[in-house]
């Protein structure tokens, strides 16, 4: 199977949703609204500065609001549709960033530059069949004391919602529409995998990584998931038995030098 192409496909035409929906407002946020959250930005920190390189970036609202906070800024995403309306999101708003049409293992291979941050945020693993080369390739992209910043979607939800929590060899092919609320109910294939916390965390770890915090929140910011509610202020949670779930995770990383022994 060919599930980059089957991937690829698919993100291309979310993409053409995805650009003219109320869920990504580009008009808002080519009149200055910040796409990222409070989490994020709490956890990363003050990017002025610095070369910050983001995975799977989509269509580059997220890596162009790091670069109006003063990065450097480079954004990977594997849809060619993405990266064309990245650069002409980038063009209009008159903002540095380079963007790189890729899959995350391809740029991990080709790639010889070394950043001071590298990036990822909200549904990116499942699209990936291993987190081995992923890891790696975050590792081989990161500077000696450069950090990694990854905020997603707790897999408990994915439990609930019927998928399984361990790996599996073999994915899961759907035929699914997209999130956003301008969805036609056009619907496409996708393929993706489950990942448990311990293989991404045990991954980041064997590529040398240190990690220096773990953190799960109850609140989403993104309201894209069947039973959410929202709670003024502070995003949007899902009960079961009367018991708030996980909905997020994040990761703190660092790449730290080797002690010769």
């Amino acid at each position: 199977m060919d599930y980059l192409s089957i991937n690829k496909e698919a993100w291309d035409k979310r993409t053409k949703v995805h650009v003219e929906s109320e869920f990504y407002d580009v008009a808002s946020f080519k009149c200055g609204r910040c796409s990222l959250n409070p989490i994020e930005l709490k956890q990363v920190g003050n990017v002025q500065g610095k070369s910050l390189l983001h995975l799977q970036c989509h269509f580059g609202q997220d890596t162009l609001s790091w670069a109006r906070l003063g990065a450097e800024v480079t954004g990977v995403d594997l849809s060619a549709n993405a990266i064309k309306h990245a650069n002409s999101l980038k063009q209009a708003l008159d903002l540095k960033a380079d963007f790189i049409e890729s899959d995350v293992v391809q740029f991990g291979h080709e790639n010889k530059q070394q950043f001071d941050i590298v990036f990822t945020s909200y549904g990116v693993l499942c699209w990936l069949p291993n987190l081995v080369d992923w890891a790696q390739t975050i590792a081989k992209s990161l500077k000696v004391g450069g950090e990694f910043h990854l905020v997603e979607f707790h897999t408990f939800n994915d439990l609930l919602s019927g998928y399984p929590y361990f790996p599996d060899s073999r994915p899961d092919v759907e035929e699914e529409g997209t999130y956003t609320e301008n969805c036609d109910g056009t619907k496409t294939t996708t393929v993706t995998w489950s990942h448990p916390i311990s293989e991404v965390i045990n991954a980041l770890i064997d590529a040398g990584l240190k990690i220096e915090s773990f953190s799960e929140h109850p609140y989403s910011p993104y309201n894209c998931f069947d039973g959410l509610e929202s709670v003024p202020n502070l995003g949007y949670q899902m009960l079961y038995k009367g018991q708030q779930i996980p909905l997020l995770y994040s990761i703190k990383a660092r790449k730290v030098a080797y002690k010769a022994l």
